[in-house]
């Protein structure tokens, strides 16, 4: 990967050109005629982007219960222990994040509060193509099951030798109620829309190519989406004490995902910088996935060269990449100067695919610099607060004249008097 050696201000400018989310108006326009085709055409649309795209011909859109039971039954031992590990952990973690509500009665007369209800249905849109990915199915279902929503289905690219059986095994492990095989923008088109066969959602959660991604941006205030995911990212601060194997290891383990995957170390050490670089070419040569991590680390990937690590902390601060692994002495000590990350890995130990699969927290993450106003997926994002408000007459009375008088300081005449038509025979 190349080696930045720059002030920590230069830095700053060159990582944020470099991380910052490109827009593609191509893949805008291409997306938009898709949403409206769907929209138009239904499952015809669907079954002809399916030939067009993906090369299948599809009778069923939906895939058969047997083909489930068929899948989990077949599974290996170990991958079911490894789900079911994973399902543990991923449930105890996220438990912590329900809400509950509140109200507050505090003053006479006066009951305020807020109510929590979970999304009526949610559709998860869990990527093909050159990986299978049980574990996104994992992480999105688990905090909407959390949540209480009523009904979740499942939207994923279809195969020419069929769906993943893994990915059906985790499908009806954590309960999935249906399962369609439609891919690209035209899933997400099918779940904001409905079609005859996929029904209508409420959200649209999971992580997906940039036709994904788009179609996601492009239906959102028609339904609701999680957020829009750019390509992976994993950010390493490090300092002598790491071990330069393991840096170059972890970094591979993002730059396989995706040729536009970002890979990036940050350290003070140079003598670090080089040997992780070494290491990279090592270990890229027995990697089945070569082609891809090579294209990453030399397009997107970079090691920067900071005076401390504080600078170090900076410049991530500025990158709020979507993973984070601190590979310093005493890593717990710099959880307070980490502001902007989506998921943090303290020490050698705790390498970027522990929170992939089985730690428990969810590893939907805000990429591309989202970070920064974004978080990681979770039972919150699954729920709806609804406030409530009720007043006796003895409690409005003494504030009425307050609301009155910002209302016609606002130009609102018809404010003022919906509160003075509760008091008719006095001036509130």
């Amino acid at each position: 990967m190349e080696i930045l050696q720059q002030s920590l201000a230069e830095l700053k400018k060159q990582v944020n050109q470099r991380t910052q989310q490109a827009t593609h108006p191509e893949v805008e326009a291409s997306v938009a005629a898709i949403l409206a085709d769907v929209q138009a055409n239904g499952d015809t649309a669907l079954r002809q982007y399916s030939e067009k795209f993906d090369g299948v011909t599809l009778t069923d859109l939906q895939v058969p219960q047997a083909e489930i039971d068929a899948a989990y039954n077949n599974s290996t031992p170990e991958l079911l222990a490894a789900l079911k590990l994973a399902q543990r952990n991923i449930t105890s973690f996220h438990k912590k994040e329900i809400s509950y509500g509140f109200i507050d009665s505090e003053r006479p007369g006066v009951i305020r509060g807020q109510k929590v209800t979970p999304l009526a249905a949610v559709g998860l849109y869990v990527p093909g193509g050159t990986a299978a990915y049980p574990s996104t199915i994992m992480m999105s279902a688990i905090p909407a099951k959390l949540a209480g929503v009523k009904k979740i289905v499942m939207v994923t690219p279809p195969q020419k030798e069929g769906i993943n059986p893994a990915v059906l095994t985790a499908a009806k492990l954590v309960g999935i109620d249906a399962i369609y095989q439609v891919g690209g923008a035209q899933a997400v088109a099918a779940l904001a829309y409905g079609t005859e066969t996929i029904p209508q959602v409420d959200k649209i959660m999971g992580p997906g190519n940039i036709f994904v991604a788009t179609a996601k941006k492009q239906v959102f205030g028609k339904v609701s989406i999680d957020m829009i995911a750019g390509p992976s990212e994993i950010g390493i601060i490090a300092d002598d004490n790491a071990k330069p194997a393991q840096v170059a290891a972890d970094l591979l383990s993002q730059a396989e995902h995706d040729k536009l995957a970002r890979p990036m170390l940050v350290t003070p050490s140079l003598v670090l910088a080089q040997a992780v670089n070494v290491e990279l070419e090592k270990q890229l040569a027995t990697l089945p996935r070569q082609e891809i991590a090579r294209a990453s680390l030399d397009n997107e990937g970079f090691i920067a060269i900071v005076a401390s690590l504080a600078d170090a902390f900076t410049l991530m601060n500025a990158i709020a990449p979507e993973h984070l692994e601190v590979q310093v002495a005493e890593p717990m000590q710099y959880l307070a100067q980490i502001e902007n990350a989506g998921s943090v890995f303290l020490g050698s130990t705790a390498s970027e695919p522990l929170g992939d699969y089985v730690a428990g927290p969810n590893h939907i993450l805000p990429t591309s610099g989202t970070a920064r106003f974004f978080s990681p997926l979770g039972v919150y994002d699954f729920i709806k607060r609804t406030q409530f408000i009720q007043y006796t007459d003895a409690a409005l009375q003494p504030e009425a004249s307050a609301i009155t008088t910002l209302a016609r300081t606002e130009g609102l005449e018809a404010h003022a008097r919906a509160i003075e038509a509760r008091f008719p025979n006095t001036k509130p």
